[in-house]
């Protein structure tokens, strides 16, 4: 009778997960080795795979300027819009980090970036701003610089892309804002009595003790920004103009698959890409012993 009972709750512990399962061996871990296989072939969706070996991976590496271009340019995107982001994130929620009674609406205003950003109508929105008679150009008339030609310098066009990366800061401002109020009073109350100022508290004592939340926040927006597709998507028009200005690498890789049909290529692309994901996180794993502050290692 136990054994039946015992048996009987396993079975709906099964069944509670099951749908998790199904999904992720369907939709995540199945797709991913049939992938793996693909990246090895030549497919276009109307004939069966061919298999080539290392074809794609050598055109890639040795073959494609176009994929090089794309990997700077995403580069450039990650490493100055995640830096941007994080400190932009981390200066809100030092200002919302006070006892008023609307702290808890502006918290909500600012996360609202966070939750619609990725949308298709913020990056037709962001493109309208920019526009040769948008609201920025418009201002920076007012004030005497000039209008930008923000389509057609690709310069220009990556500043815009980052800029919108820069305004989705809310949920790592919250995040942030949580880390803070975790920080005791004392603390600065005593470094105030030493005769510590205010930018010596931050790096003695507000830094240091967010390190953690720091790594973390930076390790899932760098992991974000390598994967962001919509707004290249929608500020360009899908061509990653002008002169491949704005061409991500999840741009270029959607398409070589959707839109020349070379499905192996781009599952070569997509496994380049988890490797390269892969290896910066561990490389940011590895320094964060240096600048990593853990309370119950003493620092270390």
């Amino acid at each position: 009778m136990r054994q039946y009972s015992s048996l009987r709750r396993n079975l709906t512990g099964y069944a509670f997960i099951s749908p998790f399962i199904i999904g992720f061996l369907g939709f995540t871990l199945i797709p991913m080795f049939v992938s793996l296989y693909m990246s090895f072939t030549s497919y276009n969706l109307f004939t069966s795979p061919r298999w080539i070996g290392l074809d794609n991976y050598y055109k890639m590496f040795f073959e494609d300027p176009k994929y090089w271009n794309s990997v700077k340019v995403t580069f450039l995107y990650v490493f100055i819009g995640v830096p941007l982001r994080l400190i932009f994130a981390l200066f809100v929620a030092m200002i919302l980090n006070t006892g008023s009674r609307m702290v808890g609406t502006y918290r909500t205003l600012y996360y609202l970036p966070s939750i619609i950003g990725g949308s298709v109508a913020v990056s037709i929105m962001w493109r309208n701003l920019f526009s040769n008679e948008g609201v920025v150009n418009s201002a920076l008339v007012a004030i005497g610089v000039g209008p930008i030609s923000w389509f057609g310098d690709p310069d220009a066009s990556l500043v815009m892309l980052i800029s919108l990366s820069v305004w989705q800061f809310g949920s790592s401002m919250l995040i942030f804002l949580a880390g803070l109020k975790n920080i005791s009073p004392e603390m600065y109350e005593a470094a105030g009595v030493d005769g510590a100022n205010p930018i010596r508290k931050f790096f003695s004592i507000t830094l240091p003790l967010l390190s953690p939340i720091v790594l973390f926040n930076l390790i899932m927006q760098t992991i974000g920004a390598f994967m962001t597709f919509v707004p290249a998507y929608i500020i360009s028009k899908g061509e990653g103009g002008p002169m491949d200005g704005t061409m991500l690498y999840s741009l270029y890789l959607f398409r070589q698959a959707f839109m020349f049909n070379n499905m192996g290529y781009a599952s070569a692309m997509a496994w380049i890409m988890l490797l390269m994901i892969g290896l910066l996180t561990v490389a940011v794993f590895l320094t964060s012993k240096f600048w990593v502050f853990y309370e119950s290692e003493g620092g270390k």
